[in-house]
């Protein structure tokens, strides 16, 4: 008869006692590299956050990001992804800024950047880091681990609600009590198998503030996201003219929106970013329209280098600027939209002729 063998108390003990100290490690190295929060979650994920994702993509909330849908499987259980994980370590980086997100909104000769997009690439940044942990892990405690920073089907916000890292808040994004809606997430999968941390409760309320905050109504409901009617979307992801009723919205956001973001009252909690590579460049705060409409291929790339706005070209950076020329009402940038009215990309032509269509409509008496 084939009798399993009863775990040792002590050995069992010890056992625990070296994982809690292998957690306590990689904590302490993680914040020691700049990160503001970590945690540890199981390898799985809740019924209500894979039924989210699934809803989510059915609505065809993901618009044209075809990849959320070819990889769900993967990105609602993490062990489909790399069956082996036995923890995952959700990591959050401040990017909190200095200056008020939303402070030039109301300039319209300016571009508004969304607060990560104005040092470097947060990416880069974050996976270096990311490694870094993963080699001592290894190095330390043993096991196999993959690192992600948004770049692979994971399910980012919520591992790290499970991690306790903070909680989804009305606008989908993870709101910390520490660091408000300013956090830039990262995961490691490792084998290990680690204590786990408990997941964060949500704390939103009855505020409404990043929904009303919305100059789209991108959220049909709170705590749900339609990318379709989205300004970060469409200033990044999509790739074709913007859908008119969408232009004028956008305002002079010219990559990223942060509006939902900024008006979360537990914002006021947060410290600014510490990595002096997620701190904002000085000529990527207020960036002059008539000044970044004449950037040609190399000029873009000369000036983005490093940037995660090099990402999405030249052509539909301009588009974005072109729309925001329109949106201006300032007759000085009209030269400057003709200019590109037969421009060789053409979504640039056409957000050319859209600017000057605009800025024609504005001069001429009510």
């Amino acid at each position: 008869m084939f009798v399993t063998k009863q775990p040792d108390p002590l050995q069992s003990a010890l056992t625990l006692k070296m994982q809690k100290k292998a957690k306590q490690d990689i904590a302490a190295y993680a914040q020691e590299l700049g990160f503001a929060s970590v945690g540890f979650s199981p390898a799985t994920l809740t019924q209500t956050a894979q039924d989210g994702l699934a809803a989510f993509l059915e609505a065809g909330g993901h618009g044209t990001m075809g990849w959320m849908a070819e990889r769900s499987d993967q990105r609602a259980d993490p062990k489909i992804l790399w069956p082996e994980t036995g923890t995952v370590i959700a990591l959050g980086m401040s990017y909190a800024p200095v200056e008020n997100p939303l402070g030039n909104l109301d300039q319209p000769q300016i571009g508004n950047i969304s607060v990560y997009a104005r040092n470097r690439d947060y990416h880069d940044i974050i996976k270096g880091k990311l490694k870094q942990i993963a080699q001592r892990i290894v190095s330390r405690h043993g096991g196999m681990v993959k690192v992600f920073v948004d770049t692979a089907p994971v399910m980012e916000k919520p591992l790290a609600r499970q991690a306790g890292l903070g909680w989804q808040g009305k606008h989908s994004n993870l709101v910390s009590r520490q660091h408000g809606s300013w956090l830039l997430l990262g995961e490691i999968f490792t084998t290990l198998v680690l204590p786990h941390d408990d997941p964060h409760p949500d704390r939103c309320g009855t505020c409404r503030r990043c929904l009303d905050a919305c100059p789209t109504g991108a959220f049909p409901a709170p705590y749900r996201l339609d990318a379709t009617r989205c300004v970060s979307y469409y200033t990044i992801e999509f790739h074709g003219p913007v859908p008119e009723p969408f232009r004028h919205a956008m305002g002079n956001r010219i990559y990223g929106c942060d509006d939902c973001l900024a008006v979360c009252p537990w914002n006021r909690f947060a410290v600014q970013a510490s990595e002096a590579k997620l701190k904002a460049r000085p000529e990527l705060v207020a960036p002059r329209l008539d000044q970044l409409v004449q950037l040609d291929d190399t000029s873009f790339r000369l000036l983005f280098s490093g940037s995660p706005i090099k990402r999405i070209g030249r052509d539909r950076f301009i588009r974005n600027v072109l729309y925001a020329i329109g949106n201006s009402g300032d007759s000085s940038l009209l030269p400057k939209a003709q200019a590109l009215t037969d421009d060789a990309s053409d979504i640039v032509a056409d957000a050319a002729r859209w600017a000057v269509a605009r800025l024609a409509e504005a001069q001429s008496p009510s």
